[in-house]
């Protein structure tokens, strides 16, 4: 084996040569250089990300369970043509915290935005700030939710503009709500332009088909003199919260009522049985309009040179596992779809490797040629795009707020949580003691039915996964924590015949 020091020396390295590959291949117009064997390039490619809300990866038809024959033909499409991630994991299910994560590159609990209703510190480097410095224009569309803090109603940006010191650099376009859901509904409402004035689309236009005009007006005023980022932030599918109900575009009741139940839903409670109809409207409404999206791109001429990220922030477990909708370690919580088409991800490829938000962070600033940062806790997908990669990760961590202080690690066979006891989620960002929550075997129970948590035939393998994990949160700053065998007493009730941990009955907004 590849010592520790050796090993991360070798990662660093190969991060950091992306970008030096990348400039040197494509120094100028007409470069005849190749990124990793893909087609030349000319200059560095205009990077589009388009970013869903509570979506998950199943909900994608070419993950292979369509929860709706014909659903997803456009990202479908993108995915023959481009390349598919097939296990893609959030960070931190739930909204805030991963934005902040996938903007920074860092673990919630490293920036201090381990839930909900916590600003993005202004003294963090983003996504913007690095790829503006590398001469990108850098614009924002939609829901941005990393403005708006505790304390008061001068930290409050819900239905406020945002001023600029707290748009995280994205100084040269700006049209955004902090909290979309609270300024907007899916008929009706507004955002907020970069001089703080309403921006309102009409009663009549869905949503997401207003935020795509948006995106398209500001594609057409593009003068190809610079590179161009635009994150894209839709809230579809996301829950309407002060309606309580998924809001589909109008006949999405009918047109999608005879939809597959996924075998996570089966059996259970929850509300998916009113509300799946509605969710399958939003994302195929997200689908058409990454449709029209690529279709601009060819009629002015910037396809080619566009790279574009498709993925979501975590999923939708419909209220099966707590009571509400994500903040669990489940699959439904954590795992969504990502797709990535464009310069050096071409040609239908799948890769099956345990990937998350925080290598998405590093791919983007890879594809801008811009060096990764020693804080970077993620590594860039080109590397296993090429193939060129022996040592990816065999896991995944994840960090649990507001309905807990949790933690998890995911293998490819695993599925291994652990809880606080005694903490609360909405205040507290870590531990000292952890009790174990819960053990899956993914490979023979992949809707994760039957905890194995206390079973004693698994005691070696929580011990095992137990150091696994405990390496995870030192790595990132976390003290060495104590983690004790699950106590079916500590938190576990059954909820819709799935044994599942309690819900903490403290803050967790509805985000």
């Amino acid at each position: 084996m590849v010592n520790g020091r050796k090993r991360i020396s070798r990662r660093r390295f190969c991060q950091n040569s992306l970008a030096a590959i990348a400039a040197a291949e494509m120094p100028f117009a007409g470069s005849t250089g190749t990124l990793f064997g893909r087609e030349p390039l000319k200059g560095k490619p205009n990077i589009l990300f388009i970013f869903s809300d509570q979506q998950r990866w199943d909900s994608v038809e070419c993950y292979g369970s369509p929860l709706f024959k014909g659903l997803t033909p456009n990202l479908d499409k993108l995915a023959d043509e481009g390349v598919r991630f097939e296990h893609a994991f959030t960070c931190q299910p739930v909204c805030g915290p991963t934005r902040a994560v996938l903007q920074t590159g860092k673990y919630a609990t490293e920036i201090g935005c381990f839930r909900n209703n916590i600003a993005l510190p202004e003294n963090e480097t983003t996504l913007a700030h690095r790829l503006s410095n590398a001469g990108y224009e850098v614009g924002y569309l939609g829901k941005w939710h990393l403005a708006s803090s505790s304390g008061g109603p001068e930290k409050n940006f819900h239905t406020r503009p945002v001023p600029p010191r707290l748009r995280g650099g994205y100084k040269d376009f700006w049209l955004a709500s902090d909290v979309l859901e609270f300024t907007s509904h899916g008929y009706g409402g507004h955002m907020f332009d970069d001089k703080g004035q309403k921006r309102e689309y009409d009663q009549s236009r869905y949503r997401v088909d207003a935020q795509t005009d948006w995106a398209l007006e500001y594609l057409r005023r593009q003068k190809n003199d610079k590179p161009f980022f635009l994150f894209l932030s839709y809230i579809e599918p996301h829950h309407q919260n002060d309606r309580n109900h998924f809001e589909g575009p109008h006949g999405s009741k009918e047109r999608f009522k005879d939809y597959a139940v996924p075998g996570d839903l089966q059996g259970t409670k929850g509300d998916w049985r009113e509300e799946m109809p509605d969710y399958l409207g939003c994302i195929n409404s997200l689908d058409r309009n990454v449709g029209r999206i690529r279709d601009e791109l060819e009629k002015l001429g910037l396809a080619q040179n566009t790279l574009i990220v498709y993925t979501s922030d975590h999923g939708c477990h419909f209220c099966t596992r707590n009571g509400e909708y994500k903040r669990s370690c489940h699959e439904s919580s954590i795992r969504i779809p990502l797709i990535v088409h464009g310069p050096g991800f071409r040609g239908g490829k799948t890769v099956k490797k345990l990937v998350n938000l925080l290598d998405v962070h590093a791919t983007v600033l890879a594809a801008g040629q811009v060096q990764l940062p020693a804080s970077c806790r993620g590594r860039a997908l080109q590397e296993l795009v090429s193939g060129k990669v022996d040592d990816w990760p065999e896991d995944t961590f994840v960090q649990i707020s507001e309905s807990q202080v949790g933690r998890a690690l995911r293998t490819h066979k695993w599925k291994y949580a652990v809880r606080a006891p005694g903490k609360n989620g909405a205040r507290d960002s870590h531990s000292d003691l952890y009790v174990e929550d819960f053990l899956y075997d993914l490979e023979n129970d992949p809707h994760e039915r039957q905890n194995l948590v206390s079973d004693p035939a698994f005691n070696n393998l929580r011990a095992e996964l137990a150091q696994r994990l405990i390496k995870r949160m030192i790595k990132i700053g976390e003290q060495r924590p104590i983690i004790k065998g699950a106590v079916l007493a500590f938190s576990g009730l059954y909820i819709d015949g799935l044994l599942c941990s309690a819900y903490s009955s403290g803050y967790y907004g509805g985000y």
